[in-house]
C-alpha cells in the first residue's frame, strides 16, 4: 500500500493484517481522489473506520489542510500514527481511539469531506449515513465504500446520490448536498 500521489508520493504505507483487514485498493482510491481532485486543496477530511489512514493521507498528501483519523480498534489507532509520522503530516492529522459511529455525536465543526468505510454488511454504514450527513458542510462530499449488494439510500438528509461506481465487489457511492447535485 502506497500514496498516489502528492508531497507523499510513492510512500509506503502500513497496514494491519488478518482477515478483519481489507485496505481500500490503489484502483478504488485512486478513482475516488479523480472524482474529488477539485475539492481536496486547503479542506479538512474525515476518514471514519479509519484502519490504516490510507484514505485520510491521500487526501493530506494531495493538500488537504486537515484530516481527522476514527478507529475503534487500538492496533489500528497506531498503524494510524506510525503512518503520518512515515509521511510527516503528524501535524496535520488528528487520530482519535473511538467507536466512529459515538464520535459522529461529538463532532462540533462541519467537515469539507467524509470517507466512510466501515465493516460490510454490518449495518454501520446504513446508521452512519443519515448521521454524517448533518456534519458536513453544504459545499462537502460524502464518499462510501461498500460491498455491492448492500444498499444504500438515494438521499441522506440534505446529500443526495451524486455518483456510483463499481469495481468488482466493491461499490463507491458519493453523496453531494441537493443544491451541488448536477
Amino acid at each position: 500500500m502506497r500514496v498516489i500521489t502528492g508531497s507523499a508520493r510513492g510512500r509506503r504505507l502500513e497496514t494491519l493484517s488478518g482477515d478483519d483487514v481489507r485496505p481500500t485498493t490503489d484502483k478504488v482510491k485512486e478513482a475516488v481522489f479523480s472524482a474529488i481532485q477539485f475539492d481536496i486543496e486547503g479542506r479538512s477530511f474525515l476518514d471514519l473506520f479509519a484502519g490504516s489512514g490510507q484514505m485520510g493521507i491521500e487526501a493530506l498528501s494531495r493538500g488537504a489542510k486537515s484530516a481527522t483519523f476514527v478507529d475503534k480498534s487500538r492496533k489500528s489507532v497506531e498503524i494510524v500514527r506510525k503512518n503520518l509520522n512515515t509521511v510527516g503530516f503528524y501535524d496535520k492529522g488528528r487520530v482519535i481511539h473511538a467507536d466512529s459511529l459515538s464520535f459522529i455525536d461529538t463532532i462540533t465543526d462541519l467537515y469539507d469531506i467524509v470517507y466512510l468505510d466501515p465493516p460490510f454488511n454490518t449495518g454501520m454504514l446504513q446508521k452512519a449515513l443519515p448521521k454524517i450527513a448533518e456534519k458536513v458542510k453544504k459545499t462537502g462530499v460524502i464518499i462510501a465504500e461498500n460491498e455491492e449488494n448492500e444498499a444504500l439510500l438515494q438521499k441522506y438528509g440534505e446529500f443526495m446520490l451524486d455518483r456510483q461506481k463499481h469495481y468488482g465487489k466493491i461499490k463507491v457511492t458519493m453523496y453531494r448536498h441537493k443544491d451541488f447535485v448536477v
